[in-house]
């Protein structure tokens, strides 16, 4: 994502018993150009698609799947991964992060951390449309009041300059547990997403300003999410935003 905002840590929104609450200002400026994360140098040709050997499931092909996982009974927490990372090859908890989930899943027997991956999944494809559709009530009903005026200004801003950002999320490439430990009552877990993203930011008249709409990129982002173990509230926050050197 490229900016740090603090400390470290398909369902749809069916899969989420956590609601991602608050985002931070560095999610915000990157957003705001055609840029988002940091590009990986994988960046595909004009009009080139993934092909099944990249590994990219297209987003209304995950969605398809989970609805047909869903009418299956007794699902368990892996069952309920979108489909992309119940195919992945590589681990969803880094070995690096295993001791910090363990002590997490210790202090609060309730936490799952298939499904917390799931959910920061879902939450990036959710947060990300309703931003660039300039949806300010699903923004209002998912953010902290400061960071949702921040939103709402950019969204504005975009308006009064008589520009438009276009981004179409192509498919997300992996995400998985990189970062989890617990602070007294707090735990934190950052999450890295790979993503392929079509960015383009648009003129009044329609002109090309940033971006090519013939091609897409391949981005890296790292959202550090936050919740009191302690408290009967089941919400976790977004505390941090970075881009991840490797």
């Amino acid at each position: 994502m490229g900016l740090t905002a603090g400390d470290d840590m398909s369902q749809g929104i069916s899969y989420i018993d956590i609601i991602f609450l608050a985002l931070v200002a560095g999610f915000l400026i990157l957003r705001l150009r055609s840029v988002l994360g940091r590009r990986t140098g994988n960046e595909k040709p004009p009009m080139q698609r993934p092909q099944d050997e990249d590994v990219v499931v297209d987003l209304a092909t995950r969605r398809r799947a989970d609805q047909d996982d869903a009418a299956r009974p007794a699902r368990s927490s892996t069952d309920e991964l979108p489909l992309f990372l119940r195919r992945s090859t590589e681990p969803l908890v880094a070995p690096e992060a295993m001791g910090g989930v363990m002590a997490i899943k210790a202090a609060d027997p309730a936490f799952d951390e298939n499904r917390f991956l799931a959910g920061s999944v879902a939450a990036f494809e959710m947060i990300l449309n309703a931003y660039v559709q300039g949806d300010t009530k699903m923004l209002r009903s998912l953010l902290a009041d400061e960071v949702y005026r921040q939103f709402a200004e950019a969204i504005k801003g975009f308006a009064d300059r008589g520009e438009k950002l276009e981004t179409e999320l192509i498919g997300m490439r992996a995400a998985s547990i990189t970062s989890a430990r617990l602070d007294g009552r707090n735990a934190f877990l950052t999450v890295r997403f790979v993503t392929e993203q079509m960015i383009v930011v648009r003129d009044r008249s329609g002109a090309i300003l940033e971006g090519d709409p013939s091609r897409f990129e391949q981005l890296v982002d790292a959202w550090t999410f936050s919740r009191d173990i302690a408290s009967r509230d089941p919400n976790w926050r977004l505390v941090t935003t970075t881009t991840p050197e490797e």
